[in-house]
């Protein structure tokens, strides 16, 4: 559905305006305030801020007393022990939450490691990117197994082997990136020494229409000289406890952020995620966290829905829960998240506020089909912030698994879930329907048979004779038949352009009451109409905005035709033309009725009958447009193409026009409060 494609663009502006960052000077200690907001997004796509999620409190410089320099991953064991790709000192620091320092690995042995991964018996898996190969200690740092460049055609002869991130399975088997291979994740199993099983969650390489065409049009020479339109490289990856690999990868579209099944489809829907995620990390409960290179933190449910969004880049103030250079990132059991700053040589730990550890508890709690529980969490976290969307969506969809119906059409609403509105609404429907069928029946019937009725004893005794004698007596009215003459007109757009153009049939008074008609039904259907189909904010009403628009439309329509058949020879007054103009919304101000109604009647996989009355309703409008403009200015066919033409592109043209005006009254406004602004401190006041 279009809001919730709506909401996929608009969820961005979360990132521009977690932007936002608190002065002031800090240390590497516990801060009492957050130096960042959190936010999340609602259920239109906009940026709201909320409770803050997560509490940046401790920062790691060294482990005992070495310090690292310029790494570049970490990991995490459910012990609490901290695995650290030190970079720049070629080895593999161990130590804790703490500070303390457990071991080192890898000393004289790594040349340049730049991704760690760490098993569940305490297998160290490191890619060595100038070494070429990943490496596998065990847990006192003895090498057990060195993989270098597969042996395999499939792999590629003339790739290189340059291994960055890593990641290992239950079974073994290292899904590695690699440094400039962009045929994807390098999936090798530990058997023979290492085989080469394939290529993983590949990334499709994205064309736009400007390079298909450039492609089309330009010599070989020309299309060489372009810049390859190669797939891009993930830049990182994460495993899950069900083995589902998450990827980020930075620049690439929608899909930055991939969760990817054994067979290496996606099942996260593209998004607006951020353009430059350096890290990703699989939570607890079903959620994955994203880290940006400045330092954003993106918490997901297991849809690829936000959560959250926090953190931000330091600005040379050096306070805790900002950074510069994220690598890594990272959650233990507790849901503590490390970030790991390369330009910083430091670890960042947040720890999740109340309200937060609430949330996790509640997906925990749904995601195992336990909704009934998942309820007490809910309503604490709704408690502290009413308006967290996605608690009234879980809530909604907890009630619907109980059956309750109305509390889950309730909670589906505040939270702007479509879905489960729809789902709700569907099953209410059914049990009206399923109580009150018969009674809709009869009342048909009865209606039916009181017409029938009427009509019988209107024939035998003339019972209608003063209603119609009463109507009759009003289509003598000019106004009311020149109203009447519209419905005609959407009828027979021909002839009924005839009798604008020869008869006279023009008016204003009439034009201006179906104009008044079309303006009132737009409002009403805009703001009244079903849930399902609305797509303004509750709550917020531009009513004088949309009248101004609708005014300025028919105006500027009005105008700019007439200026361009006049030119062009036409016939066309500017009474006719805003009379054939007004008159073609009549297929609008009849059908708008019925889409009203059927708004609030149907569910989400029903809307295509909306959407059916909305094509025949526009598509009648263009017919009676093209025919008036045709018929009231004697045109032929093609001179009647051209003529709408020109008036688009004059229409254009004004608005540019007007758009110049305001830039331009704008810039000798500002001048002008600048100039008086300095008057006045010259003169002291």
């Amino acid at each position: 559905m279009k809001k919730r494609t709506n909401l996929f663009k608009r969820i961005t502006v979360v990132f521009l305006t977690a932007l936002v960052l608190f002065s002031g000077l800090g240390s590497i200690s516990a801060l009492a305030e957050t130096p960042y907001r959190t936010y999340t997004v609602d259920g239109y796509g906009y940026a709201q801020e909320t409770q803050t999620a997560y509490l940046a409190y401790e920062t790691v410089v060294k482990f005992g007393d070495e310090f690292m320099k310029n790494p570049s991953d970490m990991y995490i064991t459910d012990d609490g022990e901290i695995y650290v790709a030190d970079t720049g000192n070629a080895r593999i620091l161990v130590g804790n939450e703490q500070g303390e320092l457990l071991r080192t690995i890898g000393e004289g042995t790594l040349v340049t490691p730049k991704g760690v991964f760490v098993t569940e018996d305490k297998h160290i898996y490191v890619a060595d990117r100038d070494a070429q190969a990943v490496f596998e200690f065990d847990a006192d740092g003895t090498v057990l197994n060195t993989y270098t460049k597969p042996n395999s055609p499939l792999y590629g002869d003339s790739l290189s082997f340059l291994p960055m991130k890593l990641v290992v399975n239950d079974a073994g088997v290292m899904y590695i990136i690699c440094e400039s291979n962009t045929n994807g994740i390098v999936e090798i199993s530990p058997t023979d020494g290492g085989t080469f099983l394939g290529y993983f969650g590949t990334n499709y390489a994205s064309t736009d229409i400007r390079t298909i065409i450039y492609r089309a049009i330009l010599t070989d020479a020309q299309r060489a000289k372009m810049v390859s339109n190669i797939p891009s490289t993930p830049g990182n990856l994460a495993i899950d406890q069900k083995g589902l690999i998450y990827t980020v990868t930075r620049g690439d579209g929608m899909d930055t952020l991939k969760r990817l099944n054994i067979a290496g489809t996606n099942l996260i829907e593209p998004d607006s995620y951020d353009q430059v995620p350096a890290a990703v990390a699989a939570g607890n409960h079903d959620n994955v966290y994203v880290a940006s290179q400045q330092g954003y933190i993106y918490e997901y449910n297991n849809e690829g829905e936000l959560l959250y969004v926090f953190g931000g880049l330091d600005d040379g103030t050096q306070r805790v829960g900002l950074s510069t250079m994220v690598t890594s990132i990272q959650v233990d059991t507790n849901d503590n998240i490390y970030i790991l700053d390369s330009d910083k040589s430091q670890i960042q730990v947040y720890e999740p506020s109340e309200f937060t550890r609430l949330l996790h508890e509640a997906l925990y709690l749904y995601s195992k089909g336990r909704y009934t529980e998942s309820k007490e969490p809910l309503t604490k976290v709704l408690e502290m912030n009413s308006m967290f969307d996605y608690a009234n969506k879980a809530m909604g969809r907890a009630y619907f698994q109980e059956e309750n119906y109305e509390q889950a059409l309730h909670y589906a609403r505040l939270a702007k879930d479509y879905e489960g509105y729809s789902d709700a609404f569907w099953e209410i429907r059914n049990q009206w329907l399923k109580h009150n069928i018969v009674a809709a029946i009869l009342l048909i019937v009865a209606i039916f048979v009181i017409w029938k009725l009427i009509k019988y004893f209107d024939k035998k005794k003339n019972i209608l004779a003063k209603p119609k004698a009463f109507w009759e007596e009003r289509k003598k009215n000019r106004v009311f038949s020149s109203l009447l003459y519209a419905k005609y007109f959407m009828k027979h757009p021909i002839d009924g352009s005839y009798g604008i153009a020869r008869e006279g049939r023009a008016s204003f008074a009439a034009p201006s009451i179906l104009l008044f008609l079309f303006t009132l039904e737009f409002v009403i259907d805009k703001y009244l109409c079903g849930f399902l189909q609305k797509t303004v904010r509750e709550g917020r009403y531009e009513i004088f905005s949309d009248v101004g628009g609708i005014l300025l439309v028919i105006v500027a329509l009005t105008v700019c035709n007439y200026l361009v058949c006049t030119i062009n020879e036409g016939e066309g007054t500017v009474k006719k033309i805003y009379t054939y103009f007004c008159y073609s919304l009549m297929p609008y101000i009849l059908l708008t009725p019925l889409k009203f109604i059927l708004s609030h009647v149907l569910t989400d996989n029903e809307q295509f009958l909306i959407t059916l009355v909305q094509i025949v309703t526009f598509g009648w409008i263009a017919v009676l447009v093209v025919l008036a403009i045709k018929e009231v200015n004697n045109y032929t066919a093609g001179e009647t193409f051209k003529i709408i033409c020109l008036t688009i592109f004059t229409i254009l043209i004004l608005a540019l026009l007007i758009f110049i005006v305001y830039v331009l009254w704008a810039q000798v406004f500002e001048f002008i409060s600048a100039v008086f602004g300095e008057v006045v401190y010259r003169l002291g006041y």
